[in-house]
């Protein structure tokens, strides 16, 4: 039986994000109300930076369940991110306990967060993989696009690898959308057409996000 992600862990990863993002930066939250207060949803966020994940936790209206590479689960980090209801995946496999414990998030009507580009790069939903298509069609979720602006304007005095302290991020959130055409089909067809949708929807809100906020 697939263990189930811990949903009061999510919520303690929330708070503590809550503490350290507003505590270290200056996020500068927009359309959270966009956000469904109830029911499955899937955050689509772009990856640009290593802060974005935990500033999506801390800023975002429901505590979020990610998908994060496994290497980052080691020792007392990986302990760290279990508890906090986080979900390690294998991405150079099929992982079906990975799948399996995300759907869980999505049929408990939870906040599945996912970096659909798979990996950090430029954060401009350029390259998609078919996963976030999946997930959204067989869990029957909304995705509600997600941008992280300023994280990677320029690098920390104390810390290079972070932006400096105090400096403005902007979260971006966009209107839910369903991925599928209404008909419920998993092909490899559908789900490649409803990995096109998907690009078409994401990218037209970072632009739109950049517009806002001026970045």
């Amino acid at each position: 039986m697939t263990e189930v992600a811990s949903a009061r862990g999510a919520e303690v990863g929330r708070r503590i994000g809550v503490g350290l993002m507003y505590g270290l930066w200056r996020p500068r939250v927009l359309g959270a109300w966009r956000v469904p207060a109830t029911g499955p949803v899937i955050y689509a966020v772009n990856h640009s930076h290593n802060i974005d994940g935990p500033m999506v936790m801390g800023v975002a209206p429901r505590p979020t369940h990610f998908l994060i590479k496994k290497e980052a689960f080691v020792g007392p980090l990986g302990r760290f991110l279990t508890g906090i209801g986080q979900l390690q995946v294998d991405r150079h496999s099929t992982d079906r306990t990975a799948i399996a414990r995300a759907l869980g998030v999505l049929t408990n009507g939870g906040v599945l967060g996912i970096f659909p580009e798979g990996t950090r790069g430029e954060g401009d939903f350029a390259s998609l993989r078919a996963g976030l298509a999946y997930f959204a069609v067989r869990g029957g979720a909304p995705i509600v696009p997600v941008a992280v602006l300023g994280s990677t304007d320029r690098p920390g005095r104390l810390i290079k690898g972070l932006p400096p302290l105090r400096a403005r991020v902007d979260v971006v959130f966009g209107d839910p959308f369903d991925a599928g055409d209404g008909s419920g089909r998993r092909t490899r067809k559908a789900l490649d057409e409803a990995t096109e949708r998907i690009q078409k929807q994401l990218t037209a809100h970072l632009e739109n996000a950049r517009r806002l906020t001026r970045r």
